[in-house]
């Protein structure tokens, strides 16, 4: 039995499927004008987290990701510059080269982070006529209203607009920076369809019922995700930015065109923040995860560090905390190399007891924190078996560590199986002396419950 915490319901719920073991999950991807940053990255881990666990507790899993190719302002408001244009001009090349360029350096992210590709990646651009589709049916519906600049969704036609949100509970003042466009009837009213400006043609324009143009952001997501998915599906996952105001128009949009739920579940994660401040890239304050391996810091070991924050809390990221990580995670690829192919039967039961901790923890709403200290502990047994299942959650690559080959001179074997003796007759001190005298040779030993681990300090 896993437990999610649904943010619809603001409370951790047992997670049952709509229909026998199939989970239907769709993950809001990027806007693809510019690099990923480690904080957007993170949101995909903790969505990577959730497929592994369904997966793991024998689900079928069908996952689609959109990407946003067109249509997302500067603004959450519909105001300012689409960011895809923006890109192209930073970078004097075509909107349709921004934007492969940043949507294969996407993928290559996700793969460095071994984060499980979703069954489709689905383009804004691709799916034009499914957003026009719906935008008609909320059209005929009675939903919408034209202004000078686009169609807009008439959020006071929703008695429960914002229900995501609790935003009937808010003075809803993150809607005042909407009140730009004076012929918006209500502040939290948003754009389906944009015209493009008089006089200038857009890279990305198509031709619509109500004109050139091209779909508002939130749109893309409620036609994409009912398309692939059907509606009402199993799971929804994103960032907490996300909550006010872009799930909450999907929701609006959708349920208001087909009169049932959008998704069951609404899974979201938290900002990592850099000295206590959102990470973003309008505050040109972000990391990518090409900067870390510019630093000699593994994809893994930032995924590492994720790991041992839960995905509803937020992970301020440090210099300090990274450098952390990236020496565990060369002790543990350390360990992994040197664990015993065949344990002591008592250290196996452990192992097999430690197991199970660790599935509670993953299945109680995705306690990786615990499961990563269970982790640990299971390492000192050195119980291969045990740590390669735990790792088809962690995603870590455990199986993908190449074997080091490690020459051991006879003179050193000699001197920890001395050490050894010594160890057993409690004589810590002549034990110690051994230490240090290999420790002169550069090797390092780690003791373990089932044998001393010798291994080169470079």
């Amino acid at each position: 039995m896993i437990k999610l915490y649904n943010t619809l319901g603001k409370k951790i719920q047992e997670f049952k499927p709509i229909k026998g073991k199939t989970v239907k999950l769709y993950t809001c991807g990027p806007t693809v004008y510019n690099f990923a940053h480690i904080g957007n990255l993170r949101a995909y881990i903790f969505a990577d987290v959730l497929k592994r666990a369904l997966l793991y507790n024998k689900y079928n899993v069908k996952h689609i990701m959109n990407i946003t190719d067109v249509g997302h302002l500067i603004s959450d408001a519909d105001e300012g510059e689409d960011k895809m244009e923006k890109g192209a001009r930073r970078e004097k090349k075509s909107v349709w080269n921004i934007a492969k360029f940043y949507t294969d350096a996407f993928k290559t992210d996700l793969k460095a982070l071994h984060i499980l590709f979703p069954d489709k990646f689905i383009l804004a651009t691709k799916e034009i006529k499914e957003q026009i589709k719906l935008i008609k049916i909320l059209e005929k519906k009675g939903f919408t209203y034209k202004t000078r600049d686009g169609i807009y969704f008439d959020t006071s036609k929703m008695p429960d607009y914002g229900k995501l949100a609790n935003l009937e509970k808010q003075d809803l003042k993150f809607g005042a920076r909407v009140a730009l466009n004076k012929e918006k009837q209500n502040i939290t009213d948003f754009a389906l369809w944009k015209f493009s400006p008089k006089n200038k043609k857009r890279e990305m324009e198509w031709k619509s019922p109500w004109g050139i143009g091209f779909p508002g952001w939130h749109i893309e997501c409620s036609a994409i995700s009912t398309k692939y998915l059907g509606q009402p599906f199993d799971i929804h996952t994103g960032g907490i930015d996300h909550i006010g105001t872009h799930h909450s128009n999907e929701i609006a949009q959708s349920e208001s065109a087909y009169k049932k739920p959008l998704a069951n579940f609404w899974l979201h994660s938290e900002f990592v923040t850099i000295e206590k401040s959102k990470m973003a890239k309008s505050k040109k304050n972000f990391i990518r995860l090409n900067t870390l391996k510019e630093k000699k810091i593994e994809p893994e070991a930032f995924r590492l560090l994720a790991l041992q924050t839960h995905y509803r809390n937020r992970l301020d990221f440090s210099w300090e905390s990274i450098v952390a990580a990236q020496n565990t995670w060369k002790n543990i690829k350390q360990a992994i190399n040197n664990c015993a192919i065949v344990n002591k039967t008592s250290d196996n039961a452990k192992s097999n007891n430690l197991l199970t901790d660790f599935e509670k923890a993953i299945n109680n709403d995705l306690d990786t924190p615990r499961a990563i200290a269970i982790f640990f502990k299971t390492l000192k047994y050195g119980n291969k078996k045990t740590l390669l299942k735990m790792d088809v959650i962690l995603g870590l690559g455990l199986d993908k560590i190449k074997k080091q080959k490690i020459v051991i001179s006879e003179k050193i074997k000699k001197l920890a199986f001395k050490r050894d003796s010594f160890r057993k007759q409690k004589k810590w001190d002549s034990a110690d002396k051994i230490r240090k005298q290999i420790e002169k040779q550069g090797y390092i030993l780690k003791d373990t419950n089932y044998k001393t681990q010798i291994t080169k300090s470079k």
